[in-house]
This record gives structure tokens, C-alpha cells and sequence, in this order.
């Protein structure tokens, strides 16, 4: 059962971009600095620390890799396998990802994870444990973003949408990257929720706010529009999912 394309579906796709910024601002202001959705930055900070780079933890970019590697082999396998029983993988999905967010959350909580309060500060067990979840989940967010496959709105990047969204810019239009008002409109959006994400997880970890308050809004965004999906019924049957 593959989520109804429309409206409602890249609206809960740009809902999901606009978690990833606040997401991350927890990974690199307070875990890290690590990511726990881009990867291509968590293969780059990992180089860097092998080399011997300041301020880099090659265990915290390492185990993010990991925690991501196995949420998405994860994902892919529980998606996959409810789509082929006919169930509605997309609601697992979001619910799955809540779930596993919600558990990042309340470790933070429970072991008091806060921010290095020097430069070079060591991470703790704490800080990895809490890596590896949100990674998971993270993992689990892209297997969905491609199953849904929402145009410009892959959810944990946004390179690709702000690329696009320039090059189908007048009066050079490249066509063959697809132009016009809805694909515009999908792709600043797209950008404009990273951004906002991001500078709402920075503003609520700079005025004081927990790191666990900050990672536990997301887990429940996700785990309300699992639930208001499942509520909807806004699926349709689909060969491929």
C-alpha cells in the first residue's frame, strides 16, 4: 500500500525536512560535532578525524555510519515486508521512526546528555548510545523518502532540491531538470523547512532547552502523522509500493 501522491503526502514529507534541521542542530551543537541524516558530512568529518583534525570524534561519526547502515537495511527489510503482506508500510514507517527517536530522547534524558562545555571535550557513552538511535532512525526516514518518492522533497537534504531549484531559474531554464510553478514551489519549500529546522533546534538548544525536549519534538511529530495517517486512510494499492 503506497501513500496517495498529492498535497497531504509532500506536505507531510516537508514536515518531516523541517524535523531533520531540528535533528540535526541536536547532532552537530550537542552530540558532535556529528550527523546523524547527512552522511555525506559524517563521511567527511570521519576522514578528517583519522587524519587528526581537531575537535573531531571519529567514534561519533563511526557510530553514526553504523546506526544509519543498520536503520536502513532495517527499514528496507520491515517496509519491503509489510508492503508485501498489503499493509500499510508508510504508516510503520513514521510510527517506527517516532518510536526509535522517542527512545534517542529519553536515553538523552535519562543520562543528562548536554552539550561539550569545552573545545575537544571527549564524548561519552551517553552521547553514542543516543548517536546510534537517532542515526537508526534517520536510516529508516531515507528507506521511506525514497519508497514515497515525493518530487524535490527528499527529507534529509536539501543539495540536490536548492540545485534544481536555481538551475530552473529564467531565462536559462534547464529544461531537463523539470520547470515550473509546482516543482518551484516544492523546491523552495523544501529548502525553506531545512532552514527553518534548523534555526528552531539552534534556537531551542540556545535558550536553554534540553537536548532531550529538542530530539523528543520530532518523535512526536512523526508519531502524530503516523497516527493521523493511519486515521486518514490515505492509501492506495501499488504493485511496486
Amino acid at each position: 500500500m503506497k501513500p496517495r501522491a498529492g498535497v497531504a503526502l509532500t506536505s507531510v514529507m516537508l514536515v518531516l525536512t523541517l524535523t531533520t534541521g531540528m535533528i540535526e542542530a541536536v547532532s552537530f551543537l550537542v552530540l558532535g560535532p556529528v550527523f546523524t541524516a547527512v552522511q555525506t558530512g559524517n563521511l567527511l568529518f570521519l576522514a578528517f578525524a583519522l587524519t587528526g583534525a581537531a575537535d573531531l570524534s571519529p567514534a561519533a561519526s563511526g557510530v553514526s555510519l553504523v546506526g544509519f547502515a543498520v536503520g536502513t537495511v532495517l527499514g528496507s527489510r520491515v517496509e519491503s515486508g509489510v508492503d508485501r503482506r498489503g499493509g500499510r508500510w508508510f504508516v510503520v514507517a513514521l510510527l517506527a521512526e517516532g518510536a526509535l527517536l522517542g527512545v534517542g530522547a529519553l536515553v538523552a534524558w535519562r543520562t543528562g546528555v548536554h552539550a561539550p562545555t569545552a573545545p575537544g571535550e571527549p564524548l561519552t557513552g551517553r552521547h553514542l548510545v543516543v548517536i546510534a538511535l537517532v542515526a537508526g532512525a534517520m536510516g529508516l526516514r531515507n528507506v521511506t523518502a525514497l519508497r514515497a518518492s515525493v518530487p524535490d522533497v527528499p527529507t534529509t537534504l536539501s543539495t540536490r532540491s536548492l540545485t534544481a531549484l536555481l538551475s530552473a531559474l529564467p531565462p536559462v531554464a534547464d529544461t531537463r531538470i523539470g520547470s515550473g510553478p509546482r516543482h518551484e514551489r516544492r523546491r523552495l519549500a523544501s529548502v525553506g523547512a531545512m532552514f527553518t529546522g534548523g534555526v528552531l533546534g539552534a534556537w531551542l538548544l540556545d535558550g536553554t532547552a534540553p537536548p532531550a525536549l529538542v530530539l523528543f519534538l520530532p518523535a512526536a511529530i512523526a508519531l502524530c502523522l503516523g497516527t493521523a495517517h493511519l486515521v486518514a486512510g490515505v492509501e492506495r494499492t501499488s504493485v511496486r509500493g
